[in-house]
């Protein structure tokens, strides 16, 4: 899960699709928002711009961000002649899949309910991979769904089909918002952003998880906005015996990015975080 040099993201990515009247098999599909059960949608009170509607056309229009255990596509959601939505979608690989990166360390108290499903994932079968897939991108959901509805900025979750997940498009005037590693602000902003990360993750720790790989890479720069991305490592700080590691790694990441960006060392101190967030948690 941590930023990998494969992992490629379009910083000129350009859409601009229309729905057309009829799905087509190439791009298009009808609307899985009433094919998957009430759970697997998003929760209440939904933002006004999630499209409900029975009769409405999902279009891909290309994929944003390519890594090895999954890719992030875009795909608008419209009735047919009216404005539609773009959205994340985020599809976790199944038997290409090859293995999470330290996934025994972030998964540690996780529990299979099938003892066949649990052999496959140990023995790394092709089945075994498509079970993982599952497990993963359920475990992002969920952290979607509850940091969502705790007030941690996180793309809304739109619903979960399987391996995919839609999510709320995160974007700065239409284009794709810039990952917090490629960002220049200035001081005034820096030191804004930082004590949005501070809340968010003090707010995280209080619910007793730390996001487990946080870092520039991860965290998107929405104008005067930080939203926090890719949960699916997401840490239980008591459940798992290198929470709190998990959890220093994450102060020692985000206060190392400040602080090479201009922000002075002793509000962006590393140790000073931990401390804060640990007695948040406990």
């Amino acid at each position: 899960m941590t930023h990998d040099p494969s992992e490629t993201l379009d910083p000129d990515f350009v859409f601009g699709f229309k729905a057309l009247d009829e799905p087509d098999d190439a791009n298009q599909r009808w609307s899985t928002w009433l094919s998957v059960e009430p759970l697997s949608r998003g929760p209440e009170p939904r933002p006004d711009w999630v499209v409900t509607s029975q009769g409405a056309l999902d279009t891909e229009l290309g994929i944003l961000k390519t890594g090895k255990e999954a890719e992030v596509h875009l795909l608008e959601r419209a009735e047919p002649g009216q404005p539609g939505v773009v959205m994340a979608a985020k599809r976790y690989k199944s038997r290409e899949h090859t293995s999470f990166h330290r996934s025994a360390s972030y998964t540690e108290g996780w529990s299979t309910r099938r003892s066949r499903d649990a052999r496959a994932v140990k023995a790394k079968s092709g089945f075994g991979r498509e079970v993982a897939a599952g497990q993963w991108a359920n475990a992002e959901w969920q952290a979607l769904q509850r940091f969502w509805l705790a007030g941690v900025p996180v793309p809304y979750p739109v619903q979960i089909d399987g391996t995919e997940i839609l999510m709320e498009f995160i974007s700065v005037d239409g284009q794709p918002a810039p990952r917090l590693a490629r960002a220049r602000p200035g001081p005034e902003l820096l030191r804004e952003w930082f004590e949005q990360l501070r809340n968010a993750m003090t707010m995280m720790a209080r619910h007793g998880i730390a996001h487990g790989d946080l870092s520039a890479y991860n965290i998107l720069a929405q104008g005067e906005r930080v939203v926090i991305i890719d949960l699916p490592q997401a840490v239980d700080l008591v459940g798992n015996a290198q929470g709190l590691e998990f959890l220093m790694r994450d102060c020692r990441n985000v206060c190392t990015w400040f602080v090479r960006a201009g922000l002075d060392a002793e509000v962006a101190d590393a140790e000073a975080l931990f401390g804060d967030l640990a007695a948040s948690a406990f």
